[in-house]
């Protein structure tokens, strides 16, 4: 019995070891913050962990767990007062991005932390996890429509945010350049 759970801790291990990365930049993305998203993956985590033997053998365990952030996301959201975002992007993004882009990225930032929570999910789901309607749907327990319908508002008042108005040329905001 002992090495059976032995070898599920360690299974588990190497899941969230691989995952971290992508689900702190959702978190972050989602959250606003560096330590909320480290914070909010923590809690995800717990609950994969504790759900473990029902997440592996899921189709894909990465979207069970993403699915259990969001679902952490919605409800820390309905209790408290919206965080904010903060200028900077943590290195989770990569090296290649540098600080040209910096400005710009800001400027996003600080434009998707004025979206209210849902259209934030589908535009980060959406554009940044490049996530399917359905896929996406999926993760924010609602229909394809409705991620549609959040989506697009979001994306609408994305562009209308006079910071982006300037990096319009040369970045695309839901693909439209």
């Amino acid at each position: 019995m002992g090495e059976v759970k032995s070898g599920r801790d360690e299974e588990f291990q190497a899941f969230i070891v691989a995952a971290w990365p992508r689900l702190v930049r959702t978190a972050y993305l989602l959250a606003g913050e560096q330590y909320a998203a480290e914070d909010l993956v923590q809690s995800a985590a717990e609950k994969a962990c504790a759900a473990w033997s029902k997440v592996r053998r899921a189709d894909d365990p990465y979207a069970y767990v993403r699915r259990i952030l969001v679902n952490q996301h919605a409800r820390r959201w309905r209790r408290r007062a919206p965080e904010l975002l903060v200028d900077a992007v943590p290195d989770a993004a990569g090296a290649e991005d540098g600080f040209a882009r910096c400005d710009q990225r800001g400027a996003l930032l600080a434009a998707l932390a004025t979206l209210p929570p849902r259209q934030r999910e589908a535009v980060v789901l959406r554009h940044w996890e490049d996530l399917s309607d359905s896929s996406t749907a999926a993760a924010m327990g609602c229909s394809v429509g409705a991620v549609r319908s959040h989506a697009a508002k979001g994306i609408a008042r994305l562009r209308q945010v006079a910071a982006l108005v300037e990096f319009k040329d040369t970045t695309t905001i839901g693909g439209a350049a």
